[in-house]
């Protein structure tokens, strides 16, 4: 059972990290800043969202390890370690503590909460807001020698779209915990019931 679950989660892992790779590939729009508008934030906080924490950030930390190590797999098929100190690693770098947050909360919402699109999308925006804008701006502060007021004039372009975008990773995550409700991994209470030893009562 357990190297079946163990299956399970690498696949999963494996797939939602594809889905990141596609996202950044498509065309991405540019806006006369260091950093292009792509949907990979879409598909990183829906990681999160989907797979709950601990998966969600193995799923992005392997898009990531996997573009450094040379795969084409960043905006525009961007690769190697040249992109992670280029002005856009900080955003980078906010992916995967992006995805884990959004998946730290989702997992501690109430079971009805994971089929609320404002619930989740709330989440989404919240984890994006501290772990890859907050990072964003440190990067372009960093690399591409902005000031901080520099930077979040640039940062702040990105708003709109993400806000649309997790609008958007809000709905695809509910309709996915409407069909698998025990995706996240955690007991039903009919399953915390059956645990409890003998002889104890559930409470």
């Amino acid at each position: 059972m357990q190297t079946r679950r163990a299956g399970t989660d690498i696949a999963l892992i494996a797939a939602f990290a594809a889905l990141i790779a596609v996202c950044a590939l498509l065309p991405a729009l540019s806006v006369g800043t260091p950093v292009p508008i792509t949907l990979q934030t879409f598909a990183v906080l829906l990681s999160g969202a989907v797979l709950g924490m601990r998966r969600g950030f193995l799923a992005v930390l392997l898009y990531v390890v996997a573009g450094a190590a040379g795969l084409p797999v960043f905006s525009g098929g961007a690769a190697g370690l040249a992109v992670l100190t280029g002005p856009s690693a900080g955003y980078l770098v906010g992916f995967p503590l992006a995805a884990a947050l959004c998946g730290f909360i989702v997992e501690r919402l109430p079971r009805r909460s994971l089929v609320s699109v404002p619930a989740i999308f709330a989440a989404g925006l919240f984890s994006s807001a501290v772990c890859i804008h907050t990072l964003g701006m440190a990067g372009l502060v960093l690399r591409a020698d902005l000031t901080w007021a520099q930077a979040f004039d640039v940062d702040k372009i990105f708003w709109i779209g993400d806000i649309i975008k997790n609008v958007a990773m809000a709905l695809v995550a509910t309709a996915v915990h409407r069909a698998f409700p025990d995706l996240l991994g955690r007991p039903t209470r009919a399953d915390s019931t059956q645990e409890q030893p003998e002889g104890t009562l559930a409470t």
